[in-house]
């Protein structure tokens, strides 16, 4: 719609945020017409009409097998849109149109803004399935008559109340019909259904519906005369009532047709099943996380036992031994503890590897810096927690075998993320400028136990490769390729 209206209309930005914001809830006008909208903006030039916006109702069949937006039509063509443009008044003239057999009613609707008229919706009603309107028809019907004149009148849709359409309740799911003093004319079957859910014994025609819903809804105190009064429809809002077990949520339509508010809609829809739903995912989520946070809590004390016994060992092997058990313990905590602040199973790995890095610096033996460059990005927890591992093991070979105590020297680590779905890699190379690899050193048959756990968790756990080279100048590279899942 934006670059149609742009490219053929001299309509004003603030002009298009109100035909988005009519575009927003005119499905309700349709499902209550029973008919389909077709918005028409005159051309700048004048001489002609362009369609920018089309909707087919979920009440009825529809009038248009094919998509009209985007369509021109000179001026002249369409005699009942010129006489809505030019006279900003509702037009219902005409014998019925006859479109591949079906004959159509066509009315057309002035759309006003501040006085100004800025388009006309073609509202246009397949006749071929007409029999004698029910109660329930003939509400849905006026209403919508009631919402045409309030957007030629220029007060409808609401400014600054837009809704979410797809969360929103609709003509279908329930619907209520209000006079002027918020007593209840008509109330739809599934209308009527929802209330008897939240524990209504009667029938809601003649009742006061913001008095009646305050007394279902659990209140301590006095009656809520907030929830009566938005139950009434005064104002337009959507929101929720809880009682006996049941979740409603109301919408409130105020309807004014001619400036003065003659009563209100009401739409409803019984979200009960939904919010039990919501309530168990957020309870699962909470569980998720109080385990990782019970498992980062187990792996601190494992380490701190680790710390303990290696402080009372004589052989420096088996406390060297006993550190390194320490760290990498430590490094799938560090993976547990973000999870445990997160509401699903992904990580910002980033800080992670900020956090492995600082923790594996302690252990250098010189004057030795380490840095991350690049982003690793957001990554799932079993991508997460073997990376970290891996992480840590590469960065503790480095800094114990690459530098002499007291040497001076850099470690850094480089991450670059492929972005689209075809490259949906992760290349993370560990370069230090220590002292290089023995001769003969050959990464995929070395029997240290901390490469041995490299290449099982790269090749094995997480599908890419590892290799370890000589530096271009000094020291030596370690490169990981590992596939990701594309970030969203």
């Amino acid at each position: 719609m934006n670059d149609l209206v742009r490219q053929h209309t001299a309509l004003s930005d603030s002009d298009l945020e109100w035909l988005h914001l009519l575009v927003s809830e005119w499905q309700l006008l349709s499902d209550l017409s029973f008919a389909d909208l077709v918005l028409w903006v005159p051309t700048l030039d004048g001489t002609r009409y362009v369609s920018v916006a089309q909707m087919r109702p979920n009440t009825g069949p529809t009038s248009y097998q094919d998509d009209m937006v985007g369509h021109l039509v000179p001026r002249g063509r369409r005699p009942l849109l010129d006489a809505a443009l030019d006279e900003g008044r509702i037009v219902r003239e005409g014998d019925p149109e006859w479109r591949e057999e079906v004959p159509v009613r066509v009315e057309s609707i002035p759309v006003r803004r501040e006085g100004r008229v800025l388009g006309v919706i073609a509202r246009n009603t397949n006749l071929l399935t007409v029999r004698t309107p029910s109660r329930l028809e003939l509400t849905y019907l006026q209403s919508a008559s009631d919402l045409a004149q309030m957007i030629a009148a220029g007060t409808f849709p609401f400014p600054g109340e837009q809704v979410d359409m797809d969360s929103s309740p609709r003509a279908g799911d329930g619907l209520v019909r209000l006079d002027a003093e918020g007593t209840v004319q008509y109330a739809s079957p599934n209308a009527l259904s929802a209330y008897h859910r939240l524990g209504l014994a009667a029938d809601l025609v003649g009742q006061h519906l913001g008095q009646i819903t305050a007394e279902l809804a659990p209140s301590r105190g006095p009656v809520d005369e907030a929830l009566v009064t938005l139950a009434s429809g005064y104002a337009p809002r959507e929101f929720e009532v809880e009682g006996n077990g049941g979740v409603i949520q109301l919408r409130a339509i105020p309807l004014k047709p001619k400036g003065t508010r003659i009563g209100s809609l009401v739409l409803l829809r019984d979200v009960t099943e939904l919010r039990r739903r919501e309530r168990e995912l957020i309870t699962k989520d909470a569980t998720i996380r109080e385990i990782h946070h019970r498992v980062k809590n187990n792996l601190q004390t494992v380490a701190a036992l680790l710390r303990l016994q290696a402080r009372r060992m004589d052989s420096e092997g088996g406390r060297e031994a006993l550190n390194e058990a320490v760290r990498r313990v430590g490094s799938i905590a560090i993976v547990h503890e973000t999870l445990s602040q997160n509401l699903d199973e992904r990580v910002e790995f980033d800080e992670i590897a900020d956090r492995v890095i600082a923790m594996v610096a302690e252990i250098s033996p010189g004057r030795v810096t380490c840095r991350r460059n690049g982003r690793f990005g957001i990554l799932d927890a079993e991508v997460a927690t073997p990376l970290s591992m891996v992480l840590t093991e590469i960065l503790q070979n480095a800094l114990e075998h690459a530098f002499a105590p007291g040497d001076e020297g850099t470690v850094e680590v480089t991450a670059v993320r492929g972005e689209s779905r075809a490259d949906a890699r992760l290349l993370i190379t560990v370069q230090d400028d220590g002292r290089g690899l023995p001769e003969g050193f050959d990464p995929q048959r070395a029997g240290n136990l901390g490469l041995q756990i490299v290449r099982t968790l790269v090749e094995g756990e997480l599908g890419g490769s590892f290799d370890m080279l000589p530096g271009a100048e000094r020291g030596t590279k370690v490169v990981l390729d590992i596939p990701v899942q594309p970030q969203k």
